[in-house]
């Protein structure tokens, strides 16, 4: 994709203040159709990515499933996740998303849990719940990025503090976006993102920190 070239002009110099805590709108303004250009999460798409992780090659297949499920109230999609390492399974996460009424992607948890070689399930550090011992949610994706916004992703203290900044622009027509994330769990690494509109995630890599990388390969979508 010739837009993943623009990222090598994107300066490493992201600010990594924390955002403010969004402003959470009622449970009646959410829904669990997920149709923001920047992340749709239309039922039955899978994405597939490859890369590395770790030192070793990676595969994570994402499912947007037709589960939905209710949490704190709000209405979400159920989005399954999967990472191979080597070509075996060494992550397994489900994620929960909702849209509110202006368009924007909040992130209300996930249960994630790593394995070992054999299956066996070695933690579940990062797991979250909105409502689940002061778990909060935050914002995914707003419904218009707006370089130099700054939002929190998640917050679960000690658990789960992901936040993004958006910095810049690609493409002729700006039909796509690059962030930066980071969490004040890991204060050393820093990660970014590029986001096709249309599309969703087209690319994951570590900035400073580390060594991983994902790059969409596929979207296979839901027949009609």
């Amino acid at each position: 994709m010739a837009v993943l070239g623009g990222l090598a002009a994107v300066m490493l110099g992201a600010g990594a203040a924390p955002a403010a805590p969004p402003k959470l709108p009622p449970a009646s303004e959410f829904t669990a159709h997920v149709d923001n250009p920047w992340f749709p999460l239309e039922p039955g798409t899978r994405y597939v990515s490859v890369g590395v992780k770790d030192g070793e090659p990676a595969r994570d297949v994402m499912t947007v499933t037709h589960r939905t499920t209710t949490i704190a109230g709000a209405p979400c999609r159920v989005v399954e996740d999967r990472l191979y390492l080597s070509g075996v399974l060494r992550e397994r996460t489900t994620d929960w998303y909702t849209q509110d009424a202006r368009g924007n992607v909040w992130y209300f948890g996930e249960q994630t849990a790593e394995l070992d070689k054999h299956g066996a399930v070695t933690s579940t550090s990062g797991s979250w719940k909105t409502g689940v011992h002061g778990a909060q949610p935050g914002i995914f994706m707003p419904a218009q990025p707006t370089v130099g916004r700054s939002y929190r992703q998640e917050f679960l203290r000690g658990q789960a503090e992901d936040h993004f900044k958006i910095v810049a622009t690609l493409g002729a027509v700006k039909n796509a976006i690059v962030t930066h994330e980071w969490t004040p769990l890991e204060p050393g690494t820093l990660d970014s993102k590029i986001y096709v509109r249309g599309i969703g995630t087209v690319l994951e890599l570590t900035l400073k920190g580390g060594n991983e990388r994902a790059e969409l390969m596929s979207v296979t979508r839901a027949r009609r």
